[in-house]
């Protein structure tokens, strides 16, 4: 089975809800257009990056709002659209990203690892880590600073995900140096930690500075397969860009086990250790 996914990595401006919405959705109509199957955009790609209390409340939407009616509608008998967005549920707000085809939501995550001044704004996500079977592969998502915590992957993995897709908005400080150009050390993670949990990675981040009096943000999107060889990205450091990318699902699942030696689900030591995901054990 071959998936093909769009990385998106537009240029989002903070608070400008309709702007934002309406270009993602441009995007992603001309990715599938293109022959996508999924279009990934970033974190936060409808409301920006938001980490204002008081401009979060307004731009924050219910899941059935207008950004799921607009996303609903482009996607169509096309494929998945996988889209962030500020989420407002009650009284809380949540860094959401949904995943959705023609008929509505088809996976719904809120950020479970709450970075910097997010914590004064957003609820840490309730929902867990859902993987969801699709056309296009067992899906599962993240989002940005949850793939700095190594169980995050591997607890979506050990659940059967072939495909994460990882909606971002990467900053520097969580490595030494930051290169001037190509891959940042957000990048050697996902690399490293795909190959170790034989999953598929997509991470799409939002580009230019776009947060709300936040740092800048690093762009740099990237695709991996499940052995963490890229195949697409890193994209651009500066400024918007996109990529269409093909990932074998097939391969993915034969990575799992990588010859009669290296059969990395079947050697963990269980009895000496586990990752104990809503009271089951893995």
């Amino acid at each position: 089975m071959m998936t093909t996914v769009a990385l998106e990595q537009i240029d989002v401006v903070a608070g400008q809800v309709a702007a934002n919405r309406d270009l993602a959705v441009a995007r992603a109509a001309a990715a599938f257009r293109a022959g996508a199957d999924l279009v990934a955009l970033p974190e936060l790609a409808v409301s920006g990056y938001v980490v204002d209390p008081a401009l979060a409340r307004t731009v924050a939407e219910p899941l059935d709002g207008p950004s799921l009616a607009a996303f609903t509608r482009v996607a169509g008998r096309s494929g998945l659209v996988v889209y962030g967005f500020c989420e407002r549920d009650g009284d809380d707000l949540f860094n959401t990203v949904v995943a959705v085809d023609g008929d509505g939501p088809v996976l719904h995550y809120r950020k479970l690892h709450l970075f910097d001044r997010e914590k004064g704004v957003y609820t840490p996500g309730d929902l867990g880590l859902p993987v969801r079977e699709t056309p296009y592969g067992v899906l599962g998502l993240c989002v940005c600073y949850d793939l700095r915590f190594v169980e995050v992957l591997r607890a979506l993995s050990l659940q059967g995900a072939d495909l994460v897709i990882a909606p971002a908005a990467w900053v520097a400080g969580f490595d030494r140096t930051v290169p001037a150009a190509g891959a940042t050390r957000h990048v050697d993670s996902v690399l490293a930690q795909a190959n170790l949990d034989q999953v598929a990675v997509v991470a799409v981040s939002q580009v230019a500075g776009s947060s709300h009096g936040g740092p800048a943000t690093l762009g740099g999107s990237v695709a991996c397969d499940a052995y963490g060889e890229v195949l697409a990205g890193p994209l651009s450091r500066t400024v918007a860009d996109t990529a269409l990318v093909e990932i074998d699902i097939a391969a993915v699942r034969a990575a799992r086990v990588r010859g009669p030696a290296i059969r990395p689900r079947e050697d963990r030591r269980t009895d000496v250790y586990s990752l104990n995901y809503r009271g089951e054990p893995w």
